[in-house]
């Protein structure tokens, strides 16, 4: 059994001890595949030493997260883009719109997106969404930007059924996480009508652990429960469930 931790941010863990304990958690549990997602100039150092550490289940990404958008954020994404040449990356992200902390900042990240989904486009890659209370915001970029260039995955996705076959309908994956573990949530009701071939799985990691630790610092290892949960949803075996959105994060990264 293959699963993959489409996101993941693993590597916020400094100690080396710490974190090796946390990849051997992982191999324990059959999550040999992590992709990275980097949210500011800072974190690059950090994702290039992870995938370093571990080249063959390790995958970075490059973007700006739209919570760290400020007054400077031509700059830093300068910084960001520049990094990119001398790196192998698979993804741009994570990057989106983030009403959640600061609504007066959604100018300037609709900038940064469109900026960064420019990225994407020229560089064949696919774009790695965070979306928190903007969907409205996020799909009017996205509708604008409509192509058969544009594509990648929700991330961290717990909207409802219409949102979720608009993504689908803009090339987009769902990326699903402890939160469809959560029972007050929805999401398991709202993913069982959509077919597992849109989805993928991710842990968020150190954020949204799943039941049963819920509340506790997350790690990839818990992929598992994620997947189990959906094994429950759809009827079927967590080997399918591994086998399946593993493919589908091939099909999206291409690795």
């Amino acid at each position: 059994m293959l699963l993959t931790d489409t996101h993941t941010h693993l590597y916020y863990e400094q100690d080396s001890e710490k974190q090796a304990q946390l990849m051997e958690r992982c191999f324990e549990n059959n999550v040999n595949r992590l992709f990275l997602p980097n949210v500011d100039a800072k974190s690059i150092a950090m994702i290039d030493d992870l995938v370093a550490k571990y080249p063959d289940n390790c995958f970075a990404m490059a973007g700006l997260h739209p919570c760290d958008v400020k007054e400077d954020f031509l700059a830093l994404l300068d910084e960001i883009y520049n990094s990119i040449a001398e790196r192998k990356i698979y993804a741009i992200g994570e990057i989106g719109i983030d009403l959640y902390w600061d609504k007066s900042t959604l100018a300037i990240q609709q900038d940064a997106f469109r900026k960064q989904i420019g990225w994407a486009k020229s560089l064949g890659l696919p774009i790695v969404i965070h979306c928190r209370e903007a969907f409205e915001e996020v799909f009017e970029v996205l509708e604008s930007e409509r192509d058969e260039k544009l594509r990648g995955i929700f991330h961290c996705f717990t909207g409802n059924l219409a949102q979720a076959k608009q993504a689908i309908d803009l090339n987009f994956y769902l990326g699903i996480g402890g939160v469809v573990t959560y029972k007050k949530a929805g999401l398991d009701a709202v993913i069982a009508d959509i077919p597992l071939a849109h989805l993928v799985l991710e842990t968020d990691s150190p954020y949204l652990a799943p039941v049963p630790f819920r509340g506790k610092p997350n790690e990839s290892s818990y992929l598992i429960y994620i997947a189990q949960k959906l094994a429950d949803i759809y009827g079927v075996s967590i080997e399918e469930i591994a086998a399946v959105t593993t493919q589908n994060s091939k099909n999206i990264f291409g690795v």
